[in-house]
């Protein structure tokens, strides 16, 4: 079982889906530092993972997942659900860290920004599996 989930995260499509992944999160996290202009910091943080869900939903589909088996609409609705639960990962962490544990430590460098980025790396792996089986269904890869 450990073998064959190694060789799953140790796969090239894992990689191009952390590499597309991480540029989506450069943009999620970019469009929050501006949203935060306008919006508080916890609207921001949902606000910019939209912008962050429609570039990686538009770099998996045609770079990492390219040969699912759903209709378009149907694999957007299907991305958008594995998200929801991505969305509550990266919000939940963010929340936490940034008013409760680094409140608690004192912790006031860049403490949005740092909450922010680990909440966006957080969902890395479920997400990866989500849109391997569920969104893109390219299973049989």
């Amino acid at each position: 079982m450990f073998k064959k989930i190694g060789s799953l995260f140790a796969s090239k499509e894992f990689i191009r889906f952390v590499v597309v992944g991480g540029f989506a999160a450069g943009i999620n996290f970019s469009s929050r530092i501006f949203f935060s202009l306008y919006f508080s910091f916890s609207l921001a943080v949902i606000l910019a993972y939209c912008v962050g869900m429609l570039t990686a939903y538009l770099l998996s589909k045609f770079f990492v997942f390219s040969a699912s088996k759903h209709h378009a609409a149907k694999e957007a609705v299907y991305f958008i659900v594995v998200n929801m639960v991505a969305i509550m990962q990266t919000w939940g962490i963010s929340m936490l860290l940034y008013y409760n544990v680094f409140y608690w430590l004192q912790f006031n460098y860049y403490n949005q920004e740092i909450a922010h980025l680990i909440g966006i790396m957080f969902p890395v792996f479920s997400s990866y599996l989500g849109h391997k089986y569920f969104t893109f269904n390219a299973s049989n890869h």
